[in-house]
């Protein structure tokens, strides 16, 4: 018997959702008296995008190669919100005896059933309408916020408060003497060098790199204009 689990963002790694699922799951497999061969777990993947998902695919594999006789996932959405994925799961299952599948919310599903089957692939699609959705209103969210001048969350950018609008002065006097070295010649490595031999962090505490100062010096930044998709948009409120 197979657990599988996943949770699509977890950036401080704290596999708290991931290990909450893990124990539903093991829950319903004690009450269905099922025995766990294996637990496959996808931490900070999603289910809607084309990213791989390692464990998902290690775990199709022994389902195919009869290694595990069934699936406990706590919800349809945990496995998978693309209708296609859902076709190859089913494959997978049905080359391998069609061994059933278990939902924590959700119940027993027998993939030979066709009732059972055609509630699979309804559940599906409307997990794939939902993401999408959810795509269109962050994305619109991202272009009303950059047309209005404002930053993006995140960490803070070097030079700015943790509201990544107001200077911190000290950084914000180094980033006009970088800028005025670079623009008389001198190169991205050597002001990394300096910056470093200075002993001067990044906001992440790290040490700085071409790239770092490279990111740091960008035009559209340095001249306060709000940049979208690689396109300026406007005046930024920095």
């Amino acid at each position: 018997m197979a657990i599988y689990a996943r949770i699509s963002s977890d950036p401080d790694a704290t596999h708290l959702g991931v290990t909450r699922q893990l124990k539903d799951c093991r829950d319903r497999a004690k009450a269905l008296g099922w025995v766990i061969g294996e637990e496959y777990i996808d931490n900070d993947v999603s289910a809607y995008g084309r990213k791989p998902r390692p464990e998902y695919t290690r775990m199709l594999d022994d389902i195919a190669q009869g290694e595990r006789d069934g699936v406990i996932v706590y919800h349809l959405d945990r496995l998978t919100r693309r209708p296609i994925e859902l076709e190859q799961f089913v494959e997978a299952l049905t080359s391998a005896g069609s061994p059933p599948i278990d939902f924590v919310s959700g119940g027993s599903l027998d993939p030979a059933n066709g009732d059972n089957l055609f509630q699979l692939r309804v559940l599906a699609a409307l997990g794939a309408n939902e993401s999408a959705s959810k795509s269109r209103r962050v994305r619109r969210k991202h272009e009303e916020i950059a047309a209005a001048g404002r930053p993006n969350g995140g960490p803070r950018p070097f030079g700015f408060e943790p509201d990544r609008v107001t200077h911190r002065p000290n950084e914000a006097d180094l980033i006009r003497d970088l800028a005025e070295r670079y623009m008389a010649g001198e190169s991205l490595r050597s002001l990394a060098t300096w910056l470093n031999d200075h002993q001067v962090p990044t906001t992440h505490g790290k040490e700085w790199r071409t790239g770092t100062v490279s990111t740091l010096l960008r035009a559209p930044r340095l001249a306060g204009l709000r940049e979208h998709r690689g396109e300026v948009v406007g005046p930024a409120l920095w």
